[in-house]
This record gives structure tokens, C-alpha cells and sequence, in this order.
């Protein structure tokens, strides 16, 4: 079987990321349609090393005929165009933040809960987690399974291509004007962001959190289970590509440190790293372009009754946006929920 996939937002980061991954990953494509606003129409987007796409325009596309849409446009217009498409027979994965905690939305990481998939209504759109969301609970689920989890406190270091190109192209020029004495003057950050870390991710609410760090909470439990309490700080640092988090989780019964490394090594998605000893962790230049979420500095949390730590870093255009996006069209290919063409 072969499907008709279109990637929306094909000339952001995560929308070329999901067509670099489409290819290497040999997704049965039939044909592969890059949509995006009227000002890219006629660009080109890779697809693989030797397929070149013209871009064409989501405001005037017809869905019909489509088997599978990726979308990664923002939430504004994911909110237009994703109902548009899903109205006219195509299965629609989104990457926004717009659906997440809709009811009748599943939020599928596929190591983590691929059985939300049962809950797909006539609506015909799933949601792809944030991305730092996504990489603790790929981690957390082993853990979880073994010994419940009571409550986590992360505190999260996040790369500034979780912003976009714009956020990369601020880091550069940014380091380049420091170095030859020039004004740096903050647009996509509110302070400058080269050599500093800002905390503060998306925008402020009323109790002081961040919705970056709302959606870690609210995410977590919709995804892995509803009893876990999640507090998080979620912080953006002078990183192109990969976030990394220190994660303190307190289980309901006791969990050795043993118990939990033999989990994490034979669990799906997860590579642990551990070694005591310098260098013997993974740090974000280390897991950019991997696939897997890495985990490290794992030990006892003596704070708590039953307490352990760790260190997990990810590739987040990749696990955190666009792998996961494509390992969810893949499920629902193997699960039969969308027919292609032979």
C-alpha cells in the first residue's frame, strides 16, 4: 500500500525535518505534497537526497485524494486548516499546540501510548506533544510501569530552534555581534539570548507559570497518567538544536537504582548513556540528528521516600516534532485506520 501525504509548513525546521524523516524512514509514499502560506509558493524543499519539491499553497489546497496531512504551520493556522482537511477525508497529525487537550484528540507518543489511538473520532485529527513533554514521558513510561509515579519536578533546558528558524538565526547573529562589539537587540527572546539563559518559554499566566510549563503538566498526565502532579521550569538556553532536562521523579513504592537501569536500557526509544566518569553523559550536541531520547546521570533522589534523578537529552526537530509525527502515521498504517492505494 502507498499513501498521499502532505507536510504543512514544509519550509519551517520541523516541516523539512518531517520530510527528511519521511525519507529516511521509507514511509510508503505515493506522492508527497509540500504545502505552506502564499509567500512560499514556488520555493523548493528536499524530500530525500535527490527529490526536490515545488511549494505549493495551503490556502488553495484540496485535501480530497489525501491520505495523511503533517502539520506544522502554528496553532493559528492549524486551527483554520486542519478541520478543513480532516473534513475532507484526510487523517490529519498536528504538531501545534491547538488540539492537544481536546478530549476527542488522541496525544500519542507511540513508546508511550499507542492505544490512544482507539479513542480517534469522526474528527480525524491527532496531536503531537510538545516537544520537551514528549522526550521526559518516552523516558518516564519504563519507570512508571514498574513503580507508579507520584509526582516529577523537571527543570528544562531548551534549545533555541524550539522557536524556529528565526530563534537559530537570533543565537547567531546575536554571538556574532558580541564578538565584534556590536548592539544585541532581543526579537524573538525577551533578553538576549546568546551567552545567557532565559527563563521563560511561551507566554506568562495568571498563578506565574509559563504555558510552555502548563503544557508539560497537563500533557503528561493526558498522555501517561492523570494522578502524576508535574511542576516544571522550563528555560531557553544558548543551544541550536537538542533540549535537555533534569528530571526528580517520587514513585509510590520503592525503586532501586538497579530496577530503573534495566528498565531504561530495554526500553523502546530510550538510550541510556550513564557512565560515572567526565564525559560519560549525553549532552545536546551529542543526541542533534539522533533519534533516540537519551538518558543519563541516573541516582537515588534521598529527598523523597522513594526517589530517583536523572539527566535526558533529545533531538527536539526530531523525537520532540517530527520523528514522532512520522512514527505516529506509521501506527496508524500498521493499525489499518488509513487505507492507502496499492
Amino acid at each position: 500500500m502507498s499513501y498521499r501525504v502532505a507536510v504543512v509548513g514544509a519550509t519551517g525546521a520541523v516541516g523539512r525535518e518531517i520530510l527528511k524523516t519521511l525519507a529516511e524512514r521509507d514511509f510508503p509514499v505515493r506522492e508527497v505534497v509540500a504545502l505552506a502560506s502564499a509567500r512560499s509558493v514556488g520555493a523548493e524543499v528536499s524530500f530525500g537526497e535527490k527529490s526536490v519539491l515545488k511549494v505549493r499553497s495551503l490556502e488553495s489546497f484540496d485535501f480530497k485524494g489525501t491520505d495523511i496531512a503533517l502539520f506544522s504551520p502554528g496553532a493559528a493556522i492549524s486551527a483554520v486548516h486542519a478541520p478543513r482537511a480532516a473534513a475532507a477525508g484526510c487523517l490529519v497529525i498536528d504538531n501545534t499546540s491547538r488540539f492537544r487537550m481536546e478530549h476527542d484528540v488522541p496525544l500519542v507518543v507511540p513508546e508511550v501510548n499507542p492505544q490512544a489511538l482507539k479513542r480517534l473520532g469522526k474528527r480525524g485529527i491527532i496531536a503531537n506533544p510538545n516537544c520537551s513533554t514528549i522526550q521526559m514521558v518516552v523516558a518516564l513510561k519504563p519507570l512508571h510501569d514498574i513503580a507508579r509515579i507520584r509526582r516529577v519536578v523537571v527543570s528544562t533546558y531548551q534549545s533555541v530552534s524550539g522557536a524556529g528558524k528565526e530563534g537559530m538565526d537570533e543565537l547567531f547573529n546575536q554571538t556574532r555581534a558580541i564578538y565584534v562589539n556590536d548592539a544585541t537587540v532581543p526579537e524573538q527572546f525577551t533578553k538576549p539570548i546568546a551567552f545567557n539563559v532565559i527563563p521563560h518559554i511561551d507566554v506568562f499566566q495568571e498563578d506565574g507559570e509559563t504555558k510552555e510549563e502548563w503544557k508539560m503538566t497537563v500533557e503528561t498526565r493526558k498522555i501517561l497518567d492523570p494522578d502524576i502532579a508535574v511542576i516544571a521550569t522550563c528555560v531557553r538556553v544558548p543551544v541550536f538544536v537538542g533540549h535537555a532536562e533534569a528530571v526528580h521523579v517520587e514513585f509510590e513504592v520503592p525503586i532501586s537504582v538497579e530496577q530503573a537501569t534495566e528498565a531504561l536500557r530495554d526500553a523502546p526509544g530510550v538510550q541510556l548513556v550513564d557512565k560515572r566518569e567526565d564525559g560519560g553523559y549525553v549532552t545536546p550536541i551529542d543526541a542533534a540528528g539522533e533519534d533516540a531520547v537519551f538518558v543519563s546521570r541516573l541516582r537515588r533522589d534521598p529527598t523523597v521516600p522513594h526517589g530517583l534523578a536523572f539527566w535526558c537529552v533529545s533531538d527536539n526537530l526530531r523525537k520532540g516534532a517530527a520523528l514522532n509525527a512520522v512514527q505516529i502515521a506509521e501506527l496508524v498504517v500498521a493499525q489499518g485506520i488509513v487505507e492507502g492505494r496499492r
